[in-house]
């Protein structure tokens, strides 16, 4: 290992993390507070690097994708170019408006949780998480709360979106903020005035130091013929050779050995994403359509399968529902039953008892009848005698009338009586005939005895032994392809309801900043948005390349 070159440590972490697309990548180290990276044809240990204490290198993206969506082939490449990219935002490496920053955080969440699920992911399961960078929050009163409640209304319409879909997402997103993949250097013109270099995918951009959002002059690769240096000397030969070159000093030598390899590298990249692709990279994204396919077809059946088991769940519930509502109504008609048969033996042994006074008052009556008749049948000599007799008699003839009234009164509530219980025992006979019912009634509503029609794309599925392989067949891919142009016109109209999405929560937080809080790079954006500078970074750019590059030379030459 003594002798290894820095290809064979950077081979060595490529294959261990299966990483094919190793140009965009390198091994960063840190030399004396500037950044370098491992020359992949020189020996580690040839380079400034400490022979006795350990040195720490870092895997990482060194040259950045154009259109992040159509140039990382693996997903290994996307996720490490997320990561990065996300760190470089919470970083605040790379400026990312607030608004911006909850939707890249919903995406961040989507991407480590998967679908949202509010039983599982309940109020304050992203306490712990860093999601946003330290100037938004700090910008802003709000409470840990409030931002997770504005991140999760977000993330909660990613549904469906594997990881490496709301990765991309994120990136693509990213992407076109305007410090993404754009490394600073401090230089000055023949002039002296102090300005920053910025390099990045599209070209070179010279920029106020005082302004890293927006360049005051491009040059794109296509436009640059030769880049050298000597010593601290920096000079650009432009394409047109009637162009006369233009020079810049940086501040040390080490920095112009990086500035150097950034061009190279950058301008191959550009000029090689504008060439047909190479073989290996048309295999490459040749199994990666595959792959996507086959995953898509996955994530169909996965699905298919989740809806019919959420269907079959709900139908369980309801099926548990019925008959918890069908238990409880056996219930109440056995309560209802019992209280008729007690209302019906009450009435029944009421009903008797009042016949029994009823042909008791009727014996006294028949009593009190007789009694009266042998009063008057009885001789009574004196006149005083009569008189008592008489009186006798007609309290007799009153009370054998009290006694006939109250003969045919009970007479009456016993026929009452009888005609109540008759009632009571038919209400006795439907409440057992609906029990009957209740207790015969099926559990389960009639299922459809014809089974289900498997999936169309089933049978392009081959199971050997422990394996999955996949066939895919033209009707397949002609599938795919009418639902990726769908996706597409999906993409458009989510992009326009992302946008009016961003406007609202920026709107809506408004109100909560602390102005006295933003930083110069916030009110640069904010002055940029207020001039309508809400074009995407590459028509900046086309726009600032709009001039010829003579008048563009001569501009620089002057500030």
């Amino acid at each position: 290992m003594m002798k290894w070159k820095g290809k064979d440590l950077f081979d060595l972490v490529c294959r261990t993390l299966g990483l094919r697309e190793t140009w965009f990548f390198g091994l960063q180290y840190t030399i004396k507070d500037t950044v370098a990276w491992l020359k992949m044809d020189k020996k580690v240990l040839d380079h400034d690097v400490s022979k006795e204490e350990p040195v720490t290198f870092h895997f990482l993206a060194k040259f950045y994708p154009e259109n992040a969506e159509e140039e990382l082939v693996q997903e290994i490449t996307q996720h490490l170019f997320f990561l990065q990219v996300k760190k470089q935002i919470l970083d605040e490496k790379i400026y990312c408006p607030p608004e911006a920053s909850v939707l890249l955080a919903s995406y961040a969440v989507q991407a480590k949780y998967g679908d949202y699920d509010p039983s599982v992911h309940k109020r304050g399961f992203l306490a712990q998480e860093e999601l946003l960078p330290k100037r938004v929050i700090n910008l802003y009163q709000m409470t840990p709360e409030m931002w997770e409640e504005r991140i999760t209304a977000w993330y909660a319409e990613h549904r469906g979106r594997a990881r490496d879909e709301a990765e991309m997402e994120y990136l693509k997103i990213a992407q076109d903020l305007e410090m993404y993949g754009v490394n600073y250097f401090a230089i000055r013109n023949k002039k002296g005035t102090e300005l920053l270099l910025g390099v990045d995918a599209l070209g070179l951009h010279i920029y106020d130091p005082e302004n890293r959002l927006t360049p005051k002059i491009s040059f794109p690769w296509n436009e640059i013929r030769n880049i050298s240096y000597s010593d601290k000397e920096f000079t650009i030969k432009p394409l047109d050779k009637k162009i006369d070159v233009f020079k810049f000093n940086s501040s040390k030598l080490r920095v112009n050995k990086l500035i150097l390899q950034l061009c190279i590298g950058n301008h191959d990249l550009f000029m090689r994403r504008r060439k047909a692709d190479s073989l290996e990279v048309q295999q490459m994204k040749a199994q990666a359509r595959e792959e996507k396919a086959r995953k898509q077809m996955e994530r169909q059946r996965l699905a298919r399968e989740k809806q019919m088991r959420e269907e079959a769940e709900r139908t369980r519930d309801e099926l548990e529902r019925r008959l918890l509502q069908m238990k409880e109504e056996a219930t109440m008609a056995n309560e209802a039953l019992m209280r008729s048969e007690e209302t019906a033996d009450l009435l029944a042994e009421k009903a008797q008892i009042t016949e029994e006074e009823a042909k008791l008052l009727a014996q006294k009556a028949a009593e009190a009848e007789q009694e009266m008749q042998r009063i008057k049948a009885t001789a009574i000599r004196t006149e005083e005698e009569k008189r008592l007799m008489e009186q006798k008699v007609l309290e007799a003839e009153v009370l054998a009338l009290k006694m006939a009234e109250e003969s045919e009164r009970r007479a009456k509530e016993a026929d009452q009586l009888k005609q109540d219980l008759q009632e009571a025992r038919e209400a006795e006979r439907r409440a057992k005939q609906k029990l009957l019912e209740i207790t015969t009634k099926p559990t389960y509503p009639p299922m459809n005895s014809i089974p289900a029609p498997l999936p169309p794309d089933i049978s392009s599925f081959n199971l050997i032994a422990d394996s999955l392989s996949f066939d895919f067949k033209d009707t397949d891919m002609k599938r795919l392809s009418m639902e990726i142009e769908k996706e597409k016109v999906e993409y458009m109209e989510k992009s326009k309801h992302l946008q009016e999405q961003l406007n609202e929560l920026k709107t809506e937080i408004e109100a909560l900043k602390l102005k006295e809080r933003e930083t110069a790079l916030d009110i640069l954006h904010n002055e940029n948005s207020d001039r309508g500078g809400t074009s995407s970074k590459h028509n900046t750019i086309k726009k600032l390349t709009l001039q010829s590059a003579k008048s563009r030379v001569a501009f620089f030459e002057e500030l």
